[in-house]
């Protein structure tokens, strides 16, 4: 099957103001960034206090930080060729890191009596990887998508109404990763329903 395959995308200084707005856009609202921002306000509002903070960090820790470390030292080793990971055949081995990782995290969380959100948010994660693995095996999906349309989909089912501005950001990251030419309308609109398949397992297990 053939692999969508995106260009180089362009240096800072050689780029128009649209592409150097959707590089920030694509930088800023980075799959991990979103992780570990989403797993601290669940955590924080599942348990009051610092106890509620300081379960969203351990789960962070496990589901955004320890994959962008790896990214990041695949990307200094020269196994992949940037750190949104644009080549699909260099995606599987950080993915597989991260199932590994996030599952890790899922075992701890339940042997420590973690709070229910938290507990069914990293389950869900888990499962968007997973399906995200599996797909990425012969297609190339947007975790950028899949990761903004699920965080935004949890928000809402635990902040409600004062959560529904976030929506925006998914048709903005969407829209970020056309301009870079990083994937195609079809890849961005399965990534965002990956991102809904990972919200109703959170919803099942809360």
């Amino acid at each position: 099957m053939s692999n969508f395959s995106a260009p180089p995308p362009p240096t800072y200084a050689q780029a128009s103001s649209r592409v150097r707005a959707a590089k920030i856009i694509t930088d800023v609202l980075a799959p991990a960034h979103l992780v570990i921002c989403l797993l601290l306000l669940v955590g924080w509002h599942s348990t009051p206090g610092n106890s509620g903070l300081g379960w969203g960090l351990i789960a962070a820790l496990f589901c955004g930080v320890v994959p962008a470390c790896f990214v990041h030292l695949a990307v200094r080793s020269g196994r992949v060729t940037d750190k949104h990971i644009r080549v699909r055949r260099q995606r599987l081995v950080p993915l597989a890191a991260s199932v590994l990782s996030v599952t890790s995290g899922v075992v701890l969380l339940l042997a420590t009596g973690a709070p229910v959100d938290v507990t069914a948010l990293v389950v869900a994660m888990l499962t968007g990887l997973a399906c995200t693995l599996a797909v990425t095996v012969r297609w190339q999906i947007s975790v950028h998508n899949a990761v903004a349309g699920g965080s935004v989909m949890i928000l809402v089912l635990v902040f409600g109404a004062p959560a529904l501005p976030a929506v925006l950001l998914v048709p903005l990251v969407g829209w970020s990763r056309r301009v870079l030419k990083a994937h195609t309308v079809a890849q961005l609109l399965c990534g965002t329903a990956l991102g809904a398949v990972s919200a109703l397992v959170f919803i099942l297990l809360r």
